[in-house]
């Protein structure tokens, strides 16, 4: 008669425990996460911060946290920490038991290997009672975001193949400065190299005076990307790797012309994130505030063709106005293409054609 008063009353405490977690479990819990910095570039190592908190009164023997994260974000291996990946995203799950009023903070080791944008809008608590017999789950909005810049090219990268029209001569000259062909002098601005400064016109005119070299009568640089990799290709675009390498390129170029203060532009028939399916123009500026801006855009970049790459060389024929040098940056030339180039040629723009190889030198490890 004891054993079955016994096994009664373990089973109802087993009921009764399981009820309590069930209804109580999830109440006043909270959970944020966050990342050390919301911008970095690609091959960057930054930090996943976690916090949770059991603001009751009742213990948690188990909580498990699940979310869905892009392969873009590597994670690196730790204890309670399960990750299992498909062809785009990871299952991420951390572990955690938690006594009452407590808060647990956890950080997690992130390599950011693809250039974009990440969000992470929810993660799943599950918890439950310690012999398992039930568990309850709630939602958790969280709302933080990631963008991962592509990583610019070193200057020693930034150089014409000398198979492209007119060698390397010209657009050496929009990415390197030639102290030997000055044209003047003109007011210093923002990310102006201090080597470059005229003391006696800074002394007669009371501001600060740099040379003007020979290559800032065409000051202005638009950095022009084709994601297409044939003509008439439709969407899908096949080999993304080899746009990557070239928004890479143009970030590099952009970060130099912003160090030398010159003007840039970009302009790309790709969509970007959370906008319509039109494509991407900046007007050139000079700056490191248009330089922020452009790597802010490049990593919202989609490889998604947004229109024909000839249909964007006609509309920027039509509206540009004040003389510009183009660096088009294309695996191919067409006829049409070649025709609306020499037509930005007749208007009196100077244009580059930088072919993009399929051999092109990307990086193996992203």
């Amino acid at each position: 008669m004891n054993i079955h008063w016994i096994l009664l009353m373990a089973l109802l405490v087993s009921i009764g425990q399981s009820a309590v977690y069930t209804y109580w479990g999830k109440r006043r819990l909270s959970y944020s996460r966050s990342f050390s910095t919301d911008r970095c570039f690609q091959g960057d190592q930054i930090e996943m911060v976690e916090q949770i908190a059991n603001y009751k009164l009742l213990p948690l023997p188990w909580l498990r946290v699940e979310s869905l994260l892009h392969i873009g974000l590597r994670f690196e291996r730790q204890a309670n920490l399960e990750i299992s990946e498909g062809q785009f995203m990871q299952n991420h799950k951390s572990l955690f038991s938690l006594l009452p009023y407590t808060k647990i903070t956890r950080r997690h080791k992130i390599t950011c290997v693809k250039r974009g944008v990440y969000r992470m809008d929810a993660v799943s608590l599950t918890c439950g009672d310690a012999l398992g017999m039930n568990s309850t789950s709630k939602r958790i909005h969280v709302g933080s975001e990631l963008k991962v810049y592509p990583k610019p090219l070193p200057l020693s990268e930034l150089s014409l193949p000398t198979q492209s029209w007119h060698g390397e001569r010209i657009v050496k000259r929009w990415i390197v400065e030639d102290p030997f062909m000055t044209a003047g002098t003109r007011e210093y601005r923002y990310g102006d190299s201090m080597k470059g400064v005229n003391w006696k016109a800074t002394a007669r005119t009371g501001a600060l005076q740099v040379h003007k070299r020979d290559y800032t009568a065409d000051n202005r640089l638009m950095i022009v990307i084709n994601i297409e990799d044939h003509e008439r290709m439709w969407n899908t675009v096949k080999e993304q790797q080899r746009v990557e390498w070239a928004i890479s390129y143009a970030a590099g170029v952009a970060s130099y012309a912003a160090s030398q203060g010159m003007e840039f532009g970009f302009l790309i028939n790709a969509c970007q994130l959370d906008r319509n399916r039109e494509p991407v123009r900046m007007e050139p500026q000079g700056g490191q505030a248009q330089l922020k801006r452009l790597l802010d855009t490049m990593a919202e970049l989609l490889i998604e063709l947004s229109m024909p790459f000839d249909e964007l060389l006609q509309k920027e024929a039509e509206i540009v106005q004040q003389r510009v040098g183009y660096l088009v940056i294309s695996a191919f030339l067409s006829d049409s293409i070649s025709s609306q180039l020499d037509r930005l040629r007749r208007a009196g723009h100077d244009v580059q054609w930088l072919p993009l190889r399929g051999e092109a030198v990307y990086d193996k490890n992203a």
